[in-house]
C-alpha cells in the first residue's frame, strides 16, 4: 500500500495543471497518503527537490494558470548514469508511487521509470492536444480560447487597415490549435504541420477575396510548419531532442513577406507565442484536470501501474503508458477537409 506518493509537473507549463494537482491530492488525502511535490519537474527528482502537498497548499489553486510546482524540460533518461541517479532518488525520497504529469516526454520518461521497478502513474498534459489514447488534454481548450480571442482582435485592425494578418500559433507536431482556433475565428486560410503547405493555393485564394468585395483576411498557421525541409537545421534542441525554439525561424513574417509580394495586399503578421499558455483555465480544463488528477491518484491505490488517465467519450481511464507516448496524436485529413469548406 502506498503511503508517500510524489507528484511532479514537467514539459510546457498550460492552464489545468493546477487543477490536476489539487484533484491528485485531494483525493490521496482519501486514502491517508503524504502527498510531496517535486519542484520543476524531473529536475526534482535528480536533484531531490520536494514540497509539501497539504489540503491547505491545493485549496484555492484550481482557477490559478501555471503550476505551483514550477517545470522544466529535464530528461532523467538522457544518460544510463542520470537514469542511475533517478532510481536512486526514487528510494532516498522514500516515495511508495510517483505521478507524473506533463506530456509525450514526460510520460515517456515515466513510462522508463516504471519499466525499471519504480511504481508510476502518468497524467496527460499538452496544449497541443497531441497524446495518443486521449480524446482531449487540459490545456488545449484554454489555449484556443485565448488563440480565438486574439485573432479576433486582429481581425479588427485586418478591417479596418484592408490587410491580411498571418497570426502564429503554437503546435510543434500537430496543429490541433491552428485548426481549432482558425475554425473558431473564421480565418481565410490554416495552415498546419500534417498538410503540405500549398502557398501559391493559399496566395491565389486570399487575392481573390475581393471579387466578393472582402478587403482583408486571416492566415492562421501553426508554428510546426515547414516551408524548407532544411529549416531545422542548427536550431537548439533540449533535452529530449525536440526542437527549442520554433519562434526563432521567423515563419509568420517569412509567410508575410510572401502573401505581400504575391498578391501586393498589405500583409502583417503576429506571433501568439507563450500568450496562450498563461492564464486561468477555462471551465472545461479545470474539470478536466480536476478529473484525471483524481483519476491517478485512484490508480495509486489501485496499483494499476504504468498507466496514464485518459479522458475517451466522457469516461476517464486508465492506459497504458506505452499505448499513449511515441507517437503523436495529429490532426487526421477528414477534419482539416472541414476547415477547407470555409476557404471561400
Amino acid at each position: 500500500m502506498a503511503k508517500k506518493v510524489g507528484v511532479l509537473t514537467g514539459g510546457g507549463d498550460c492552464p489545468g495543471l493546477n487543477p490536476a494537482i489539487r484533484g491528485a491530492v485531494m483525493r490521496g488525502l482519501d486514502f491517508g497518503y503524504e502527498m510531496v511535490g517535486l519542484v520543476e519537474g524531473w529536475r526534482g527528482l535528480m536533484e531531490m527537490k520536494t514540497t509539501p502537498l497539504s489540503l491547505e497548499v491545493v485549496d484555492g489553486i484550481i482557477s490559478q494558470g501555471g503550476t505551483i510546482l514550477g517545470s522544466s524540460r529535464t530528461n532523467p533518461f538522457k544518460s544510463e548514469d542520470t537514469a542511475k541517479v533517478a532510481g536512486e532518488n526514487f528510494k532516498k525520497l522514500g516515495l511508495d508511487a510517483l505521478i507524473a504529469i506533463g506530456g509525450d516526454d514526460t510520460l515517456g520518461a515515466a513510462n522508463k521509470l516504471f519499466k525499471a521497478g519504480f511504481n508510476t502513474v502518468g497524467v496527460p498534459k499538452t496544449m497541443d492536444n497531441d497524446l495518443s489514447c486521449t480524446d482531449y488534454t487540459f490545456g488545449f481548450d484554454s489555449a484556443v480560447s485565448v488563440a480565438v480571442d486574439a485573432i479576433d482582435r486582429l481581425r479588427d485592425t485586418a478591417r479596418s487597415h484592408r490587410r491580411i494578418i498571418v497570426v502564429e500559433v503554437m503546435g510543434r507536431h500537430a496543429g490541433w490549435v491552428a485548426l481549432w482556433s482558425g475554425i473558431a475565428s473564421d480565418a481565410d486560410w490554416i495552415l498546419i504541420p500534417e498538410v503540405p503547405a500549398d502557398m501559391n493555393a493559399m496566395c491565389a485564394h486570399l487575392k481573390g477575396l475581393g471579387n466578393r468585395g472582402k478587403q482583408w483576411g486571416i492566415v492562421v498557421v501553426s508554428e510546426g510548419v515547414v516551408l524548407d525541409p532544411n529549416q531545422a537545421d542548427g536550431i537548439e534542441k533540449d533535452d529530449f531532442g525536440n526542437i527549442a525554439h520554433l519562434a526563432g525561424q521567423d515563419l509568420a513574417k517569412t509567410i508575410a513577406d510572401y502573401v505581400k509580394q504575391a498578391t501586393g495586399i498589405d500583409t502583417r503578421h503576429a506571433v501568439l507565442g507563450h500568450i496562450v499558455r498563461g492564464g486561468s483555465p477555462t471551465i472545461f480544463d479545470r474539470v478536466l484536470g480536476t478529473r484525471v488528477g483524481v483519476k491517478a491518484a485512484e490508480m495509486v491505490e489501485a496499483g494499476d501501474w504504468g498507466k496514464m488517465a485518459a479522458l475517451q467519450g466522457n469516461d476517464v481511464v486508465a492506459v497504458p503508458l506505452d499505448k499513449a507516448v511515441g507517437v503523436s496524436k495529429t490532426v487526421p485529413p477528414e477534419l482539416y477537409d472541414l476547415a477547407k469548406i470555409f476557404f471561400k
